[in-house]
């Protein structure tokens, strides 16, 4: 008896030393973690971020950093809630699907079957399917103006918003090409609204948030808790909080999803279980080799999509994903299904590099080497120099830094962008002109670049560089819809 006592006492000793190990090793992966995140939100200057992790449906990390808002310096928390802006499409895609599975639609059914009073300025609208629109493959137009700034809260406001597109014009065939819309989206929520009698924010909550217990999770800017929610902040040469919020009821199904890393990691668990959480079930398991399966064209090929998530691989490992950005708000999701691993990442600020964040969370926790962390970016230096010494001190400085510093600041085409959009947005026309003019000097073969540059040169009223720069990006990409649309506008004009 007394060597089968010392056994079990041996026995637990061997397992607790392993249980301590395990937990050191836990905590260790821990800390790289906070470490690369400290060091990313330093470098970026970032408000607050929150993230958390999953790994073998349990979250094995989760923790808030910064502010909810740096006036009042309230620290984000695990619970805090975030606008996640595109993030909210699967959601709408996982309503659709239900509605598959319940035999109430057809992925290849028109659209126009369910919305009949759907309509665009081209009669191939009415050979759009369920399907090229949750691919992004439908030839539908993006969103131009979201109206932020004059949100409406009414149950109407997303049926008013399909039937005002009638003026809309294709930018393809449906199924000819890749082309991501918003707008598709916000006209899938109105047919989930229809379909299933309730609106697309009360169908979602019963058959998708609840059942996972995101019970503060929501799409209706006024059901959340003034207690959780954070603020959003942009740079206008400076951090600041936002004048608008990101909320219109017409975008609920691209864009107004409020949640936080917790909920959304029970989000991650039931994706990753096919469809199961808690021993309920939001979906069938071969769903998700729908929703998972790449999108084709008309010809064949594969579009850059599945249904609503986005499929990649990153060294070798398969990912299922998709990150959204708002005025004031960046976001992050993304699963590694096969070593059962997912990640999220919530910021109140929309120039954080949640992506960045999300992978190398991910790869610290698998033991692996992380990415590099991001570079500082050079727009926060440049849009304080504007600030202090004015815009030609600043593109000096740009040019110095970029001739003798090229590695120790991130110097790709985007960092002006922002920049220049940021000038825009403060009515700083000819300042903006003189950054993306900067930015094409360096770039000059970037359709972006080109493309931005003609919209400030419109916004100055200056028709003739407005278009001749519209016109170089589509030389250097004719796909750009951006400048396909405002080359129209100013042709009709004419």
């Amino acid at each position: 008896m007394n060597k089968f006592r010392n056994l079990i006492l041996v026995t637990l000793i061997i397992l607790s030393f392993s249980y301590v190990t395990a937990q050191e090793k836990q905590n260790q992966i821990g800390e790289k973690v906070e470490q690369i995140v400290q060091e990313i939100m330093k470098s970026y200057e970032l408000t607050g971020l929150a993230i958390g992790i999953v790994k073998d449906n349990e979250i094995v990390y989760a923790k808030g950093f910064g502010v909810k808002n740096i006036e009042t310096k309230e620290p984000v928390t695990t619970k805090s809630l975030f606008h996640m802006a595109s993030v909210s499409k699967p959601f709408s895609a996982t309503a659709i699907m239900q509605f598959v599975e319940q035999g109430k639609v057809g992925l290849d059914d028109p659209v126009v079957k369910y919305l009949p009073y759907f309509k665009v300025d081209d009669e191939r609208y009415k050979e759009i399917t369920i399907r090229q629109m949750l691919g992004h493959i439908s030839g539908m137009p993006d969103v131009s103006n979201y109206h932020w700034d004059k949100p409406e809260y009414d149950d109407g406001a997303l049926e008013r918003y399909v039937r005002s597109l009638t003026d809309e014009k294709l930018i393809a065939a449906p199924g000819e090409r890749f082309s991501y819309s918003n707008m598709a989206f916000e006209v899938l929520g109105d047919l989930i609204a229809k379909v299933s009698v309730t609106s697309f924010e009360d169908y979602v909550k019963k058959s998708i948030l609840d059942p996972l217990e995101m019970h503060e999770s929501t799409f209706l800017k006024k059901k959340v808790s003034p207690k959780l929610a954070t603020t959003p902040h942009v740079m206008k040469l400076k951090t600041v909080v936002s004048d608008i919020y990101p909320y219109h009821r017409a975008h609920a199904p691209s864009s107004t999803l409020h949640s936080n890393v917790l909920e959304m990691c029970n989000w991650a668990i039931a994706n990753m279980n096919k469809g199961a959480f808690k021993g309920k079930k939001i979906l069938k398991p071969e769903s998700y080799d729908i929703l998972w399966e790449p999108a084709k064209l008309n010809n064949g090929e594969t579009g850059r999509a599945g249904l609503s998530w986005f499929l990649r691989t990153y060294r070798e490992i398969k990912t299922v994903s998709h990150g959204g950005g708002d005025v004031g708000y960046r976001t992050y999701f993304i699963m590694m299904p096969e070593k059962s691993m997912a990640a999220v990442v919530l910021s109140n600020c929309d120039f954080a590099p949640t992506g960045d964040i999300t992978i190398a969370a991910l790869f610290t926790i698998m033991g692996l080497e992380p990415p590099p962390i991001p570079k500082t970016p050079i727009r926060a230096l440049i849009s304080k120099t504007i600030a202090e010494k004015g815009i030609d001190v600043a593109i000096r400085l740009y040019k110095e830094l970029k001739e003798n510093h090229p590695k120790s600041y991130d110097f790709s085409p985007r960092q002006l962008n922002r920049l220049g959009y940021q000038l825009l947005g403060m009515e700083r026309v000819k300042d903006a002109i003189e950054i993306f003019k900067l930015n094409i000097e360096v770039y000059p073969k970037n359709a972006n670049c080109h493309d931005s540059l003609g919209e400030a040169y419109m916004a100055n009223g200056d028709k003739e560089n407005a278009i001749k720069h519209y016109e170089k990006a589509l030389e250097l990409d004719p796909t750009m819809e951006s400048a396909i649309r405002a080359l129209r506008k100013l042709r009709e004009k004419d």
